[in-house]
């Protein structure tokens, strides 16, 4: 990597795929991330008048989906590139009221201890350089009673599927990321894939770092994982 190309995963490298990205999404996952999503607000358990912060939330897609189904919560969502939260500001319409999108860094989180009664990120906790520390954060900010969702794709290591899930991910992924957005950044969403570890080991760095893991459920063949956690009492 030269001085002026962005870190992997870093808000810079977002701010330039990020007209595209909603569309690659959809292309990349085949729609099912839509469905990922769905299970993740599920997980949740919302009450009426819930807070909520949703990590990573790039273009809004799930800070929107957890408005649109509670009707009442306030999201906030936090991202460190300010090219995919001005795409996401222009989707939120009559949301825009319950749902602030705002800058920001998932490892030194600007809120209060206890603040939300549910903390989400999805396909982001990969791109954080330092995962405890975020991990910890989330624990931190989310009231005792509340729940942490967190969705992070991976690499099937078994299972019939297996071989077709890892093609898709070692070849499809990179070559329409290219051939589609016009950059490279989707070669670093392959291997980011590919080197996040699996969901025991990283079901133990939650637990180490604060958070109760509920649980660490398979979606898609293991092409990816909803984690389901609850912060330890204080």
């Amino acid at each position: 990597m030269t001085e002026t190309e962005p870190r992997g995963g870093s808000g810079e490298m977002f701010d330039a795929i990020a007209p595209r990205y909603d569309l690659m999404n959809r292309l990349l996952s085949l729609g099912i991330d839509q469905s990922w999503r769905r299970q993740a607000v599920a997980a949740l358990e919302l009450a009426d008048d819930a807070r909520v912060l949703d990590l990573a939330t790039g273009t809004g897609d799930l800070a929107i989906q957890i408005a649109r189904t509670h009707p009442t919560c306030h999201v906030v969502g936090l991202d460190p590139s300010e090219n995919m939260l001005a795409v996401g500001r222009d989707k939120l319409g009559d949301l825009g009221e319950r749902v602030e999108l705002v800058a920001g860094d998932a490892q030194a989180l600007p809120f209060e201890d206890d603040t939300f009664d549910g903390v989400t990120i999805a396909f982001g906790i990969r791109n954080v350089v330092d995962r405890p520390a975020a991990l910890r954060e989330m624990a931190r900010v989310t009231r005792d009673s509340g729940r942490v969702a967190i969705l992070e794709l991976s690499e099937p290591r078994d299972g019939l599927m297996a071989p077709f899930a890892r093609f898709h991910v070692h070849t499809v992924v990179p070559f329409l990321g290219s051939l589609l957005s016009g950059h490279r950044e989707y070669r670093y969403l392959q291997r980011s894939i590919a080197a996040f570890p699996p969901a025991e080991e990283f079901a133990a760095t939650m637990d180490a770092s604060g958070l109760e893991v509920l649980e660490a459920r398979r979606l898609s063949f293991g092409v990816c994982h909803l984690y389901i956690a609850r912060p330890r009492v204080k």
